[in-house]
């Protein structure tokens, strides 16, 4: 708000100009991990990105309690394999995960249950230190097709005695 003329103002209270910034130069994307395309780039070990993944972590960590694991198994290994699938899950549909996600993901791999000999056998390698090894998570996520990924937990659950049909590992 400006002063009334009627105010005495000394020198160093007058307004003094702004001092005015030169344009910007000219910006060109040429940085190395510059992204050129349109959306995330896809492609074998970059995972499926998408909303909120990091929430999908916490409803993940609720089937600990009822985990059926087989001897040698741990449950770290089997949350971080099925937390993979649950956002490839969540990604696939374009939003945050959700419980079914997840109960999807325990489902497909049978931790929670009515697992087949043969498909704990095929787990068991699959899942050891997975907690530890980015890459072993990115190739549980990887074996399972788009059209698995569609499906509910209902109906991974009934179609889990064919479990070769559903998982491509």
């Amino acid at each position: 708000m400006p002063q009334p003329d009627y105010v005495p103002l000394s020198r160093a209270d007058e307004v003094r100009p702004a001092e005015r910034m030169p344009p910007a130069d000219r910006w060109m994307a040429d940085r190395p991990a510059e992204v050129w395309t349109k959306g995330a780039p896809d492609g074998k070990g970059l995972g499926a990105p998408g909303p909120d993944q990091g929430y999908g972590l916490k409803l993940a960590r609720r089937f600990v309690d009822r985990l059926e694991l087989a001897e040698g198994e741990h449950a770290e290994d089997a949350v971080a394999g099925c937390l993979v699938v649950g956002l490839k899950r969540a990604a696939r549909f374009g939003r945050a995960p959700v419980i079914h996600d997840m109960e999807f993901a325990f489902t497909l791999w049978g931790f929670l249950g009515g697992a087949p000999a043969d498909l704990v056998a095929h787990r068991r390698p699959l899942f050891q230190a997975c907690a530890h090894d980015y890459w072993q998570q990115r190739a549980i996520a990887d074996g399972v097709p788009e059209s698995t990924l569609l499906l509910t937990p209902a109906q991974v659950r009934d179609r889990l005695s064919d479990w070769h049909s559903l998982i491509t590992t």
